[in-house]
């Protein structure tokens, strides 16, 4: 991420993509916070302050790590991984055999180049 990036912006950024990792609209999410679907647009546009009650209940709710979701230090790379970990970890097995035979194959191509 930037380091021009304020810490507000990158929790907002985060937790919007937290959200649409986890496969959920801003209205269903402000259902379960028991606030009104705005809320949570403030709060991913980083233009409403998120208390820590309500950072502990959007962790659970997209199971997503505290510290990623508030870490402004986490590389950029690093963020990648996570996101892909958690929708490798949401695959069936067999996609999981066939996409692990497509990186054994990136792998093998970036070694010949």
């Amino acid at each position: 991420m930037s380091e021009n990036k304020s810490i507000k912006e990158i929790i907002a950024s985060r937790l919007k993509i937290a959200r649409e990792m986890a496969g959920l609209s801003q209205n269903q999410v402000a259902k379960m916070l028991g606030l009104k679907r705005p809320a949570i647009s403030e709060i991913e546009a980083g233009r409403r302050k998120v208390s820590a009650d309500e950072i502990a209940q959007l962790a659970e709710i997209y199971d997503a790590d505290i510290s990623w979701l508030l870490n402004k230090k986490t590389e950029e790379v690093q963020d990648r991984i996570e996101l892909a970990a958690r929708e490798f970890n949401k695959l069936r097995p067999e996609d999981v055999d066939r996409l692990l035979t497509v990186l054994s194959a990136l792998r093998g191509k970036e070694g010949a180049d």
